[in-house]
């Protein structure tokens, strides 16, 4: 970069997205290209793991090569790489690892390894600049479902997490049940606009007094009886009935849970990321309850919600600047903790 600033290049392939980024003194985007694999997995209603993993391999070095032409840095003019080191598909991980480790080693750079949930902490300050820690974090994903307290660029503390189905999850399974099709957060979110939430009532899961921990199996399991019992009934099934009515449960409790862990910890800014942070329902809800209470809230695009590698760069950025550079025999690790 002509102007001097510190260049990094992300990495993630964590899941169904071949994804690479350059960034500029951590938090300006110079490209966040995607190469998305939706197409190829909604013939199975899913992600399947190899399939990811084969077209991560034929796709990454097409992917760098063209983030790296649209911020027109050269690879000589890269400073820092960072790549997502899980969790997440071990078999995709470990290409966007393996290819940085490459890259490291062939053009003498450090290389930082990412904990993917991280990344989706760091998305909020790629549009928000004057952002800074603490605050509470809300993520919402295919995989997870966690309030952290961000005390810090480095510093978090897991207050909630999902005991089982993660809210991206259980979207992608009713949809599957409602014969929607893949992926599943955006069609739901788009029937239940044509939905009434108030015609099946599905239960909300609090769990015990006072958890902040989230648990999405119920309700979707409550979604797969009441389709079956109607079938088996003979009677005529709304989809965009259900699809609101579960939509609703799931948006009420993560609003209700996130407002509590704002309470607990006295925070007066909430930082939300993931994938499902760019359903409409939660993203309206969650401002009405911001307004009301006072409390500032930060959402990023809905582009860098989903999985990206500019969120990669950031929190990259973030672990360099405090003086981490990692080995070249780190390991792809698909259950990695925060």
């Amino acid at each position: 970069m002509k102007d001097g600033a510190f260049i990094t290049l992300g990495i993630e392939t964590s899941c169904d997205e071949t994804a690479a980024a350059v960034t500029a003194a951590g938090r300006r985007v110079l490209s966040n290209v995607i190469a998305s694999q939706i197409d190829e997995h909604a013939v199975f209603g899913g992600v399947v793991p190899e399939i990811a993993s084969r077209r991560h391999l034929e796709r990454i070095n097409g992917v760098i090569d063209a983030a790296l032409s649209e911020a027109g840095v050269s690879f000589a003019g890269i400073d820092l790489i960072g790549v997502t080191e899980g969790p997440g598909l071990v078999g995709a991980v470990l290409i966007g690892l393996a290819a940085a480790k490459a890259m490291s080693f062939a053009l003498d750079k450090p290389f930082v390894g990412v904990h993917h949930i991280k990344g989706h902490i760091h998305a909020v300050y790629l549009e928000h600049p004057a952002l800074a820690p603490p605050f509470l974090s809300l993520v919402v994903s295919g995989g997870h479902t966690d309030l952290i307290a961000a005390h810090g660029y480095r510093e978090y503390e897991v207050l909630g997490r999902t005991r089982d189905d993660a809210a991206g999850e259980a979207f992608d399974k009713v949809a599957r049940i409602l014969g929607l099709g893949y992926p599943g957060g955006p069609k739901v979110d788009a029937a239940a606009k044509n939905g009434d939430p108030h015609k099946i009532a599905f239960k909300r899961v609090m769990l015990e007094k006072g958890s902040l921990d989230f648990s999405f199996s119920g309700v979707k399991t409550s979604v797969l009886n009441y389709v079956n019992t109607e079938k088996q009934a003979g009677r005529s099934i709304c989809a965009a009935d259900v699809a609101a009515g579960f939509q609703a449960s799931v948006v009420d409790v993560i609003v209700s849970k996130t407002l509590t862990a704002l309470r607990k910890t006295g925070y007066r800014k909430l930082a939300v990321g993931g994938g499902v942070a760019s359903n409409s329902l939660l993203r309206s809800r969650l401002n009405e309850a911001c307004e009301a209470s006072a409390v500032e809230l930060f959402i990023p695009s809905p582009v860098f919600c989903t999985d990206n590698a500019a969120m990669i760069a950031c929190a990259a950025y973030y672990e360099h600047k405090a003086g981490r550079t990692d080995r070249l025999d780190l390991d792809a690790k698909a259950n990695l903790a925060l």
